[in-house]
């Protein structure tokens, strides 16, 4: 089948098939997989006018809801966390967009920037993996709320019994507390505020949405529970997204000698793998030990950093 604004032939079948593997463990960690297809498009694909960013950003919006909705339905949604992260990466995406079309239509040596950033913080989740200590007998907020599942299972209270769903104690611009499986946590909302304006340009650039970089962010460098970051990261991400579409739509008017709109047709047919895997993913997520879902993060980073770091090594 022919897709004539990427300019690229591919089976239909093909696109939906990647995207719910991909979206699958992806979603897990709070990543909608837009990172990962966006080198499969380019390089497998062969879609590279900057118009692939704004199909992957189609991409999230079709495919994101689903696995929102699960996090919602099971309580593990931080609201303040959300609105905080989708305040900062907002006017971030809108920047990235105009860098990427404007400075960047071949974007090599930002490349190596941003690839160097996924690799600081993959390798700082890598290291936190193998030689991050607990305290003896002290199980994590993480391991409790494996605990709860499992005593549901064993017990059959499956209507009555509920795992842990985090309750908002505060919420301010500056400050973010809740509470999940008796663990008081608290986020310093000016952090996370900058840090998704940084996220929303590297996403705006590369039509990444910015979950690949603030999910893991969340988890290495501010130590919330993964089962907490998912929802929040994955709905910035929808946001986000439905602004930068919009933006490289009204934008393609005045570039006529470039392809700047979104493939729609492809992206659709990427998202509707991916609004079934991104279901699945969150649907499956609670009962996937913390340990694994922060591996698929450390592989997921360390894949992105390694395909945009690899052309300047070899």
């Amino acid at each position: 089948m022919y897709f004539p604004v990427a300019d690229i032939e591919v089976n239909p079948l093909v696109p939906p098939l990647i995207a719910f593997v991909i979206s699958l463990f992806t979603s897990m960690g709070g990543v909608s997989g837009a990172f990962l297809l966006l080198p499969f498009q380019v390089s497998i694909l062969g879609f590279t006018s900057p118009a692939v960013s704004s199909t992957n950003q189609l991409f999230n919006i079709v495919a994101i809801p689903s696995g929102v909705y699960r996090y919602i339905r099971e309580g593990r949604m931080v609201w303040p966390l959300t609105w905080i992260v989708i305040i900062g990466t907002l006017p971030g995406v809108l920047v990235g967009a105009i860098v990427r079309i404007k400075y960047l239509p071949d974007p090599k040596n930002f490349k190596l920037f941003v690839g160097l950033v996924l690799l600081y913080i993959g390798a700082r989740l890598l290291k936190d993996l193998f030689f991050t200590k607990k305290k003896t007998g002290t199980p994590s907020t993480e391991e409790r709320f494996q605990q709860q599942l499992k005593h549901q299972g064993t017990t059959g209270e499956n209507k009555s019994f509920q795992p842990s769903r985090v309750v908002v104690r505060q919420w301010t611009l500056s400050r973010i507390v809740y509470d999940f499986c008796g663990e008081t946590i608290t986020v310093n909302g000016y952090a996370v505020m900058l840090l998704s304006l940084i996220v929303g340009m590297v996403g705006g650039v590369y039509g990444i949405g910015g979950g690949s970089i603030i999910a893991p962010f969340f988890v290495s460098f501010l130590g919330l529970p993964v089962y907490t970051v998912a929802g929040a990261a994955l709905m910035g991400t929808f946001v986000t997204s439905v602004a930068g579409v919009i933006f490289y739509q009204i934008l393609a008017p005045y570039y006529p000698g470039m392809v700047i709109a979104p493939d729609w047709l492809l992206g659709f047919l990427f998202g509707i793998g991916g609004f079934a895997g991104m279901y699945c993913g969150a649907r499956l997520q609670k009962f996937v030990p913390a340990k694994y879902i922060k591996w698929i993060l450390v592989v997921c980073l360390l894949f992105t950093a390694g395909k945009y770091i690899g052309p300047f090594l070899f």
